[in-house]
This record gives C-alpha cells, structure tokens and sequence, in this order.
C-alpha cells in the first residue's frame, strides 16, 4: 500500500490550491486499491476538510505515515519530514537566492524531492502546471485595470466569481474599444491569454497588420519565438537553436511598443534570454499603457517589473521618466499588473485541471516506484539527499 498525503500550505500567503480535488480522489480510492490519500486538516484549501471526508478520504494532522507528499509551494523548513518523497514547486531550477535554505534542507533531511516544473515531455513541452490559469487570470486583470484606467468599461474581479464559468458570464455584452493588444507566448499561459482575448470578442490579426494598420475594433496579435527573438549573426530563429543558446539572439519586440496599448506578457524568460525592451526603450514613443505580467519575473522579460503585489491589490504605476514605482492610472505612468499566484483566484478550476494532468501523466510512474522512468528522473532534482546528475549544476547553490 502507497500512502499518499495532501499536505497544506505553509508559505506566506498562503495558497489555496491542492494537487488533487476531492472528486480525484474518490476517483483513486476507487481505481487505484493500492493507494490511500490522506489529507491533513487546512482551514485555507479551496476545498474544505467536509468535501474531503465526504468523498471518503482521511483528514489528518500528522503526515508522518505517508510515502508520497503533494503540495503546491515551497514547504517551510519547519514543516518538511525527513525521508519522505516531496512534489511540489520547489523555484530552485534556476538557483533563485531566497530558496536557498529551502533546497539545503531536503539534502540535509534525505527528501527526495519531484519538482512539477520540471516534469516535461522529451521535447521539453511542460506536462502539468496552472500556466492557463494564470494565463486566463492574467488576461482579465489586463483587460480590467485598462478599463480602470480609461473609465471606457468596467469588470469585476476574478476572485469574487464563484468559478470560471460565472466569469465567463461577465464578458456577454461586453464592448472595448478598438484597443491593440500584444500577446507574447505560445505555452499554457499563452493559450490562456487567447481564451480570454477569444471569449471577449477580441480579433486575431497578422503581425505585419498590427503593426501597420489602425482598426475600428479590438484586436490582438500572437507573438511566438519567431516573432519575438532573431539570431544576431544569422537574422533567423530556430526553435531548438534558440532555447541551447539564448544568448545569441536579441529580441524583436521593440517596433510594437510603439502601436500596442496592452501587453499580455507569456513568455518564458531566465537570464541568458533577451528582455522583450530595455528601461532606456521606455520613452515618449513607447505607448503601452497596461503591462499584465502574467510570467511575472522581476526584472525579467520586462524590466519595469519591480515586485510582485498581492491578489486584492494587483496594479502599480512606473513612471515614463524616473522609472520608479508610483500610484496605478497616473498619465505618465504605465501600469503594471505582476501577481506571481494568479490561479489562485480561480483556485477550484486551477486545481481541478492540475489534478487530472497529475493523474494522467504522473500518477502512475509515481505510485509504481518507476524511478527510472525518464519523465520522473528529469523532474528529480534530489533523490535521497543528493542532487542528481542532471541538476548537478546546483552545487554551489547549495554548497
């Protein structure tokens, strides 16, 4: 018997999504008899202890008997259990300073720790992840706050529908401007965005005639990585060229600040990848009013990011002259949409969905002790206290 626990969440804030919904569950115990799921108590979960133990399964405290440990965000030194199997966005991939301790303390405690944003296909295609929702979220802050800022048209938060289906309800009727909207991705968070642009009526045109044109009506353009970045020498893009050796390439974004009023940011970004515009490119010709950060790096993709704000209060303003952080709305000001939890205002739908890719792609590798199963071992950044091979390059990170 494998005994798998949904453990709470400890970070602050505290998040309110889980791995897997109560309805999973059931489904589990139901499929899967050699699996039990127990959950420990939480008063912050989207779904409650009663919806849990009314799909039959055991609500606990003490984690301590379980093999497998599901969670969504980092886990709290205090909280980790020594010699336990941990899934959980861990943001140590990229050796990000603050979880430093976080990434020394499961080798010091013997965790074997599955990181899920690195669980991916062969050609390096995310398996699971909440990039849609957040991309979905995202896009409606977006929209939102240039309606905020303009007065043109008024939508309510996210966060105070019940689900995604009585959001979608706010958009019938809904008439914007003949605004031009930039979207830059092609993943999950992308696909969200779209959905979105789709439901609210916004029209899709080619790259060559949002730059050229002017329209009567909103529309969007879809900027993938060959709109987006060209190799400096060479002047073309190739896809697998492009993610081996980011830094050969520069980006191509810059012509369509001049023409979007917002941009709907998707993409991926480390260090070695060209930021979408420089601070120096924020000048009187750039006229993007509204940035949604949706990839929310700081300092990232695009550089006016300065720090994330909180779901209740999700704006902020950057002046076109001093670059600092001011109140959202001002007119010389561009405002800034960066909330690094955005699923978490549609936290049942967000679960949901993660859920059923966790199930459908991972479970079963997991449960069956499959180790050597390639889609695990690239996810594994440490297996039993000690980094793998293919995260090897953490060793002064942790060191």
């Amino acid at each position: 018997m494998i005994v798998i626990g949904l453990i709470k969440e400890g970070k602050t804030p505290s998040d309110n999504r889980v791995a897997l919904t109560p309805a999973q569950c059931k489904w589990i115990r139901q499929n899967l008899p050699q699996v039990k799921i127990i959950v420990q108590t939480s008063s912050t979960r989207c779904y409650t202890d009663a919806e849990y133990k009314q799909a039959g399964v055991e609500i606990a405290d003490n984690m301590e008997q379980c093999d497998i440990l599901l969670g969504i965000k980092e886990v709290p030194i205090e909280m980790l259990i020594p010699n336990k199997t941990y899934l959980f966005f861990s943001h140590t991939r990229k050796a990000q300073p603050h979880n430093k301790k976080l990434i020394k303390a499961i080798i010091e405690k013997n965790i074997t720790l599955i990181d899920y944003e690195c669980l991916e296909h062969e050609d390096g295609q995310r398996i699971i992840g909440f990039g849609f929702f957040a991309g979905v979220v995202g896009a409606h802050n977006g929209i939102m706050e240039y309606g905020n800022r303009t007065g043109l048209y008024n939508l309510p938060r996210v966060y105070k529908c019940r689900d995604y289906r009585s959001l979608i309800n706010h958009y019938f009727g809904l008439k914007l401007p003949n605004i031009k909207i930039a979207v830059t991705g092609s993943g999950r968070v992308a696909h969200g965005i779209i959905e979105v642009m789709n439901l609210m009526g916004v029209h899709e045109v080619e790259p060559d005639e949002y730059l050229e044109r002017k329209f009567t009506y909103p529309v969007y353009v879809q900027l993938k990585g060959g709109e987006l970045y060209t190799h400096k020498e060479t002047k073309t893009y190739k896809r697998e060229h492009f993610h081996n050796h980011p830094e050969e390439y520069r980006s191509r974004f810059l012509p369509y600040t001049k023409c979007t009023d917002i941009l709907m940011n998707g993409v991926y970004w480390e260090e070695k990848i060209a930021r979408l515009f420089e601070k120096t490119d924020v000048n009187e010709r750039f006229v993007i009013k509204t940035i949604a950060d949706v990839t929310d790096d700081e300092n990232g993709s695009v550089p006016i990011n300065l720090g994330d704000q909180t779901i209740e209060n999700p704006v902020y303003g950057i002046d076109k002259n001093t670059l600092q952080k001011t109140e959202p709305y001002l007119e010389n000001s561009i405002d800034i949409i960066a909330v690094g939890n955005l699923p978490n205002e549609l936290p049942r739908d967000a679960s949901r969905y993660f859920g059923e890719q966790l199930i459908k792609h991972v479970l079963h590798n997991i449960i069956n002790g499959n180790e050597n199963n390639d889609v695990i071992k690239r996810a594994t950044i440490i297996n039993k206290g000690k980094l793998t091979q293919a995260f090897s390059y953490l060793e002064n990170y942790v060191s």
